[in-house]
């Protein structure tokens, strides 16, 4: 048929197939090529089909209604001498679209193609960009230079040299992404040059300060009457249970009761920073703990939240109310080195403490190594026992 307004307003939707969406094609007798798509819900959208470098691809024009289909068969024809040219309009379109592809575009990009990113590090890069790449976020990517970089790069630090390197880096991860991602009609990268590369060739990247905040033996005492004061006895056993573990704090947060084996007296993290599960044997101090929380728990998660079917959030409140009491300044994760700086203190084995850290270990002999939790549970009993003994130590008169 010739497609024209009183013809296809004539056109009823195709019928369900088996109670699934079907599409229905007319072609246009006038122009080769040039036809019309209805889809069984109602919408009608002009098309073009042809053969482009050997291939019969269809390029949708738009929807019936919000063009004529007069302005439609421009279009149709214009396309149409375009590809009789040799052009390929789709690889055209992707190639425009690459060009302009800006920052959050290619964090989005990022996201959705790096499936395994954890919840803190999704986090990580929309903090980056959203606190201090905000006005860049609709920028395109081709737009944003050396200069600005290490522009912007020197602007934040001086504010905070670790979050300036680490906005950059995050940066830096979605250039890499968008050169391999985006591409031109031809298959080219459209992006050439990642531009974080100044920081490196003018050595401009600000020196990474370890952190080494950890209790000292003198101030568990302190640290742990303090947290017997806070009023919530759900953050009160996850900050003494993090000391006693030496777990990440989300790993700690995230735990569940049935990550909790109280026959083999042993807790397993199975989502753990290097994806390899975790399983530390339960000290006595560990089983008394865990054993007060599970005969008033209503919940999944060891350490629920207010609502019982989440977890608890970082408990920002209680670890500023035991630094106020105590006088001692700490995170979350200065427990956790806390932990480690014990281990090694007590001269534990190397390769206890990588276990008990579940740190991965790049000597080979050592791969071989299949460790048993029950060779852990000396070692966990010694860091306790050090621990207990700290808090339990008389002041002296």
């Amino acid at each position: 048929m010739r497609l024209s307004k009183s013809t296809i307003d004539k056109i009823s939707p195709p019928q369900l197939k088996n109670g699934k969406p079907t599409q229905a094609f007319y072609r246009d007798t006038i122009l080769a090529g040039f036809g019309l798509r209805v889809s069984s819900g109602g919408k009608k959208s002009f098309i073009i089909e042809k053969r482009i470098k050997g291939k019969v691809k269809r390029i949708t024009i738009g929807a019936y209604g919000a063009i004529t289909p007069e302005q439609a068969r421009a279009k149709a024809t214009e396309l149409i001498g375009s590809i009789t040219l040799g052009n390929d309009p789709i690889a055209d379109k992707k190639a425009k679209e690459s060009k302009s592809v800006t920052l959050q575009g290619a964090l989005d990009s990022y996201l959705i193609s790096r499936k395994s990113l954890k919840p803190a590090t999704i986090d990580n890069y929309k903090v980056c960009i959203d606190r201090y790449l905000a006005d860049w976020k609709h920028k395109q990517l081709i737009d944003i230079s050396k200069d600005m970089v290490e522009t912007r790069h020197r602007e934040i630090g001086q504010k905070t040299e670790s979050k300036a390197n680490n906005t950059m880096r995050v940066l830096r991860a979605l250039y890499n992404h968008a050169m391999e991602k985006f591409e031109d009609a031809n298959g080219d990268p459209v992006i050439l040059i990642n531009p974080v590369s100044r920081l490196s060739r003018n050595r401009a990247w600000y020196k990474d300060k370890r952190r080494t905040g950890h209790l000292k033996s003198h101030e568990l005492k302190t640290w742990f009457q303090a947290t017997k004061q806070l009023n919530s006895s759900i953050s009160r056993n996850y900050l003494q249970f993090v000391l006693f573990t030496g777990l990440r704090k989300n790993e700690a947060l995230s735990l569940r009761w049935s990550d909790i084996d109280f026959k083999s007296q042993t807790l397993t993290v199975t989502d753990t920073k290097n994806s390899d599960p975790h399983t530390l044997p339960l000290t006595n101090f560990l089983l008394a703990l865990l054993n007060e929380l599970k005969t008033s728990s209503n919940s999944e998660w060891v350490f629920p939240g207010p609502n019982p079917e989440f977890h608890l959030k970082e408990p920002r409140t209680a670890v500023d109310r035991v630094a106020e009491i105590s006088n001692i300044s700490f995170t979350l994760h200065d427990l956790r080195r806390t932990f480690i700086t014990i281990a090694d203190g007590l001269d534990l084995p190397a390769f206890a403490l990588k276990r008990l850290a579940n740190h991965r270990t790049t000597d080979i002999t050592a791969s071989y190594i299949i460790s048993d939790v029950e060779r852990l549970r000396i070692p966990m009993n010694r860091i306790s026992d050090f621990i207990v003994s700290q808090i339990n130590q008389k002041d002296e008169t």
